[in-house]
């Protein structure tokens, strides 16, 4: 079975009660079980993690690079700043494996320092703007281009 590895940034630990008019109100327990039930309805195997840790997110897409997983980003504030980040994603497309980054809100239609992504530029798509739909449709996408 295909393996895809869902990663989430800093604060989205928190979803349910963080700004929940921006970020909704599902729980980020509840976000985990819909990923696990989205991912085995298209036949992939999820492991989802989250850390505040920049560290952290970078030693994990080097595991998933190492093990052949496919990754789903949420790089959270992440995203338009952390180059560090940016360079250990952009062994994920080079390893042959799908990035997809996602946000559940479109940073474009945000503050205009939301408006620029280092990680989209080494990313094999973005998703943005659906919620926790977002992540689904991730998840569908990974499985239509490995199915």
């Amino acid at each position: 079975m295909t393996t895809v590895l869902v990663l989430n940034g800093p604060n989205l630990g928190r979803l349910g009660s963080r700004e929940p008019e921006k970020y909704g109100s599902t729980t980020y327990d509840e976000l985990v079980a819909s990923v696990a039930r989205w991912g085995g309805s298209v036949g992939l195997e999820v492991n989802v993690r989250q850390s505040d840790s920049e560290a952290d997110l970078v030693h994990w897409i080097h595991e998933a690079v190492d093990a052949g997983w496919h990754v789903v980003l949420n790089p959270a504030a992440f995203t338009h700043y952390s180059y560090a980040l940016r360079d250990a994603c952009a062994l994920v497309p080079d390893a042959g494996l799908t990035l997809v980054e996602v946000h559940l809100t479109n940073p474009s239609a945000r503050e205009e320092f939301r408006h620029t992504s280092v990680i989209s530029g080494v990313a094999s798509g973005t998703i943005a703007g659906f919620g926790v739909d977002s992540y689904r449709l991730a998840l569908e996408a990974i499985a239509a281009r490995v199915g």
